[in-house]
């Protein structure tokens, strides 16, 4: 009789050892996460928007910073940009998938969000946010992606 006891305890212990194994646990701090990006996000190294206004496209660069270069929404992609910021940073929003990047050029703040989590479920994929000096958003445009 205290052998079978034994040998279900033994049997008991095993399969819940196996049963742990097989779980694996991941825990993810986020107060961690200042500068990195969740493992389910996907970040393009290069992508192609187009606003109202402008044409922007945004590469990730060897040192791991990003380059902003913006057209006139009427001009074409291989021309000469009007604008280039290089030394932009990829900054996370939250835990949900949405993230910006972030320029600045001449006291004027450039900011490309990513919108995968929003209110309403026709919001454009990204918005791209200009604010001044005074951190006064003088553009806020919808932009949709050319390539990616």
């Amino acid at each position: 009789m205290i052998k079978k006891i034994v040998f279900a305890a033994f049997c008991i212990a095993q399969a819940s050892l196996v049963n742990a194994a097989e779980k694996t646990s991941v825990t993810i701090s986020t107060s961690t996460l200042s500068n990195e990006i969740l493992p389910f996000q996907k970040i393009p190294k290069t992508v192609i928007l187009k606003t109202k206004k402008f044409k922007i496209r945004i590469d990730k660069q060897p040192n791991g910073k990003y380059l902003y270069q913006s057209w006139a929404a009427n001009a074409k992609i291989t021309s000469k940009p009007s604008m280039i910021i290089s030394d932009g940073e990829l900054i996370p929003d939250g835990t949900g998938g949405n993230y910006y990047f972030s320029f600045v050029n001449e006291g004027y703040s450039y900011q490309v969000w990513r919108n995968y989590l929003t209110d309403y479920g026709t919001k454009s994929p990204y918005t791209l946010k200009v604010n001044d000096e005074n951190d006064h958003e003088i553009v806020r445009q919808d932009a949709f992606v050319v390539k990616q």
